[in-house]
């Protein structure tokens, strides 16, 4: 017994010596300029390596007391680097990381899902920053947009190099995200930029290229995620107001109004930290009187965001976003000359629309490094449009889970998920019927990094669409008839890979081939409506395939201090049964989406992005052209319905320069903007016969377009600005889609003020 006794009495003597050897050094890592802790930062101490969690803390236990090398590292930030002695005990080390200056260095998140430099992600990836949505006065995402090389926006739609033209009614081949989460309607599979709070916008990514890997269906031709901003260490404030007058068109002929149209509105954004809450509310609103005749809208948007730090692992939170409006517009013109400002009787189309998105999540960061995610939203639609036929209300139900582990050893990071996605749609515009859809998919990327230099990513991902519809559907929009729908079930396997090379030490080169995967919408297969013209619904739609390719260098440059990029890419993308909407082949005059066949299309494009100061002047400048040659791989005009005899996809501008610079000296900036398309050569040929003046208008301007805004802005503080816009300053008369012009020379005004 006294040896047992003895025997303990030395363990816990040996052991408590040991123990008082020790050095245990903890701390936070942070951003040195808004303070906020940093989640997921490497910590390098002798030996040890530590992710920091989810409170930017770490804990490292060393053996023994001595000097020992730290490196601290995110991405997007300056890498910290010292060597210091360490006492035996507890020792606090906080560390705060300065933003990285280098435009290569953009933190980036879309491409793999995990944070990484925009100079080594795989894929072509354009990022827009806060600045440049604030100074332009963004008032939807859309608008800026169309700054971007090589996307175009037309009637609202959105398409990256070509990918998609425009086709009334038919689903997004470009993927909306708002923070990771797919936000198009899911009835049509459009993009509700309105309900977009651009003034709470931290980054727009935009991934060109398909995406379909690790996003789904909708992400044929691209990604482009918004996200929104959180609450900083500081509480902040921003209230914004503009007013916007509109000039009256070059041709003085088609000037209807004699009060002048204007558009005016503003928001009010609060960002707090409330103990281990975050709180992000907002409030906006938008009223314009159209340069359209007969057409406005009006709506306010109110979001809240809210985040709660359980613990140093976990956190969970809910975003919100209740929109709420109404509007008037039309389909097409009344003619291309007196009245092409006018809508043509029968083309209105008055709605009242109610949108509204709910998005629990739940973050945790287990105790061996692995990042775990839930992500879900519920998205309510309902549009009370005028006319018997036209009323929608949809219902989208999204959910996520995702694992994502470094392995630090390996410089490789896996991130798998799985996926669900439900939608239900009661819709007279759709047969006055209800259908439903489901959607299931598991996906998985491997990034791993060897030498320092090469980055390459694989992609997998199984995808599973289920529709159901009636079995029996009449077709009411004027002709007597009915076409079977019924249950409809389609899965598919997707593939991406793409590597990243850096050849030198501000130069890139990478290459990546993704597979695309596209389901039909409800819209497109059940639309039963008039429009003008007949719609009808094609149940035998088939989904799209496809894949996209390209080979890009990336080459840094720095002039004073000045510094940026030039990228430089030719790239590829083939479509099967590519869907759009055209004349139907049942004999009838009605217009109905369906399967064209194989296209290709093939191009290059050419960018440069910089930022910095030259002399005393602050520039920063987006810039790029992008060519494209769009074209059927069998064509047939009687099938695609094109109005050119050439082989040529149809809504494309084949040349497309950009090129926004901004420059600041003081209090002030001054920034210009220049977007030059060139003749849109391919429409749908029944357009022009039935649309009055639309042929002869396309003939007499068939030169393309340039549209030039300016800016100017003068801050009186810190905390304030006041900023003059010109938005097509030389008024130039110009359309994205056919029979529906754009704003003539309009000029506004816009107050910002942080606090």
């Amino acid at each position: 017994m006294a040896k047992n006794i003895l025997f303990i009495a030395v363990w816990l003597l040996t052991t408590g010596c040991i123990f008082a050897q020790k050095v245990f050094i903890s701390g936070i890592v942070s951003d040195e300029k808004t303070k906020e802790p940093l989640i997921a930062a490497m910590v390098h101490i002798g030996s040890q390596k530590i992710l920091t969690d989810e409170l930017g803390k770490y804990q490292v236990a060393l053996e023994n007391a001595g000097s020992y090398p730290i490196v601290i590292s995110f991405v997007g930030y300056n890498v910290y680097q010292t060597q210091q002695v360490f006492e035996v005990g507890n020792q606090i080390l906080n560390i705060a990381l300065r933003e990285s200056n280098n435009i290569l260095n953009t933190t980036t998140v879309t491409a793999g899902k995990f944070e990484k430099p925009l100079s080594e992600v795989t894929v072509s990836l354009d990022v827009i920053k806060t600045t440049l949505l604030e100074n332009a006065n963004t008032k939807k995402v859309d608008d800026v947009l169309q700054k971007v090389p090589g996307v175009q926006i037309i009637d609202g739609q959105a398409n990256v190099r070509g990918g998609s033209g425009y086709s009334y009614g038919a689903g997004s081949r470009v993927l909306l995200l708002m923070d990771d989460i797919p936000m198009l309607q899911s009835d049509a599979g459009f993009p509700n930029w309105k309900d977009i709070p651009v003034e709470n916008i931290e980054q727009i990514e935009i991934v060109k290229g398909a995406a379909s890997a690790l996003y789904g269906s909708a992400a044929m031709n691209g990604i482009i995620n918004v996200r929104t901003g959180f609450a900083r260490a500081e509480p902040e404030t921003h209230i914004a107001s503009f007013y916007t007058y509109y000039a009256p068109p070059k041709d003085p002929a088609k000037k209807w109004w004699s009060n002048a149209p204007y558009d005016a509105g503003g928001s009010v954004l609060h960002k707090q930290k409330l103990g281990q809450s975050d709180v992000v509310a907002s409030v906006y609103y938008f009223n314009q009187s159209s340069f359209l005749k007969d057409n406005y809208e009006k709506y306010g948007r109110a979001t809240l965001n809210y985040r709660y730090r359980i613990n140093d692992k976990l956190s969970v939170g809910v975003n919100s976003n209740f929109n709420k409006g109404a509007n008037n517009n039309f389909f097409y013109w009344k003619n291309g000359t007196t009245d092409a400002y006018v809508g043509a009787s029968g083309t209105y189309s008055d709605s009242k629309k109610t949108r509204y998105n709910i998005d629990p999540y739940l973050h945790y960061l287990d105790n061996q490094g692995n990042k775990h995610k839930i992500l879900m939203r519920y998205y309510n639609v309902n549009n009370n449009i005028s006319g018997a036929d036209k009323q929608n209300a949809s219902q989208l139900y999204y959910g996520e889970y995702q694992f994502q582990r470094k392995f630090e050893n390996l410089n490789l990071v896996t991130t798998g998920g799985l996926v669900g996605m439900a939608t239900n749609v009661q819709a007279k515009l759709y047969g006055d019927a209800t259908y439903t859809s489901n959607n299931a998919a598991a996906y998985v990327q491997l990034d791993k990094k060897w030498f320092d230099r090469l980055n390459v990513s694989v992609g997998f991902r199984y995808e599973r669409n289920t529709q159901s519809s009636p079995e029996i559907i009449p077709i009411t929009a004027t002709i007597k008839d009915t076409v079977v729908g019924g249950k409809v079930k389609d899965a598919q396997p997707v593939f991406r890979i793409g590597a990243n090379y850096k050849v030198a030490e501000y130069t890139y080169l990478r290459a990546s081939w993704g597979q695309g995967y596209r389901y039909p919408t409800v819209a497109e297969k059940f639309i039963n409506t008039n429009a003008g013209f007949p719609i009808i619904p094609n149940p035998k739609l088939t989904p799209e395939t496809g894949w996209s390719a390209e080979l890009g260098v990336k080459q840094g440059f720095k002039i004073a201090d000045f510094q940026g990029f030039i990228d430089v890419v030719a790239f590829q993308s083939e479509y099967d049964n590519m869907m759009e909407f055209g004349l139907s082949p049942l004999g009838v005059f009605a217009f109905q989406a369906k399967n064209v066949g194989g296209t290709v299309i093939k191009g290059i494009e050419a960018s440069v992005t910089g930022q910095g100061k030259i002399e005393e002047v602050n520039i920063a400048i987006l810039s790029g052209y992008t060519y494209i040659n769009p074209q059927f791989k069998t064509f047939s005009r009687a099938l695609t319905g094109s109005s050119d005899t050439t082989n040529v996809l149809k809504y494309r501008f084949k040349h497309n320069f950009k090129t926004d610079v901004e420059a600041t000296w003081g209090k002030f900036s001054l920034g210009t903007s220049v977007n030059y398309n060139s003749n849109m050569d391919a429409i749908d040929a029944i357009f022009e016969l039935f649309i009055q003046g639309l042929k002869t208008y396309r003939q007499q301007n068939n030169k393309g377009f340039t549209v030039l805004d300016l800016r100017l802005a003068y801050r009186p503080t810190e905390k304030s600005k006041i900023s003059l816009l010109c938005n097509n300053l030389l008024n130039e008369e110009y359309m994205y889609r056919p029979a529906l012009l754009e704003a003539p020379r309009n000029i506004g005004v816009r107050l910002d003020y942080k606090f």
